[in-house]
């Protein structure tokens, strides 16, 4: 199990390799990239800041509840921060099981609990150059719901 939060792009492939070379007990990996959208073309960009340190012990926290409920055998999270263009990737989690349906509600789990109780924030930049903080979305909230 392991959570990064960095400032640089992060290879899709070479993460799922990383967590699968050399295991013949993992028969279903499940990936998730989160991306930056342009918000019908208003947005020039995304400002993500976190709490350091303290994002990644959410994030951890998260992942070993995910992996109290599913029987898994690996999981990679990594969340970029920084001015990131519409188009970038922002969020991936990788996660392995023996079977697929673990490792799918396992991902969906970790999404929404990332959403929701890590210390990250949101400045939307227009083409103007404004910036505007982004709200916590009620929807967002509702889907954690399901896992209680």
């Amino acid at each position: 199990m392991s959570v990064t939060i960095q400032r640089q792009d992060f290879d899709v492939a070479a993460e799922i390799d990383a967590l699968t070379k050399d295991r013949a007990d993992i028969g279903a990996v499940v990936t998730f990239t989160g991306l930056c959208r342009d918000e019908d073309g208003r947005l020039a960009a995304l400002e993500l800041e976190h709490y350091p340190g303290m994002a990644e012990t959410e994030i951890a926290r998260i992942v070993a509840e995910a992996d109290t409920r599913w029987p898994l055998q690996g999981m990679r999270v990594i969340h970029r921060v920084g001015k990131l263009a519409p188009g970038d990737r922002i969020v991936l989690v990788v996660a392995a099981s023996r079977h697929r349906q673990a490792a799918f509600e396992a991902a969906n789990f970790v999404m929404d609990f990332l959403k929701t109780r890590a210390p990250f924030w949101k400045k939307e930049h227009t083409g103007e150059g404004a910036g505007d903080w982004v709200d916590a979305k009620e929807a967002d909230d509702a889907a954690t719901e399901r896992w209680r």
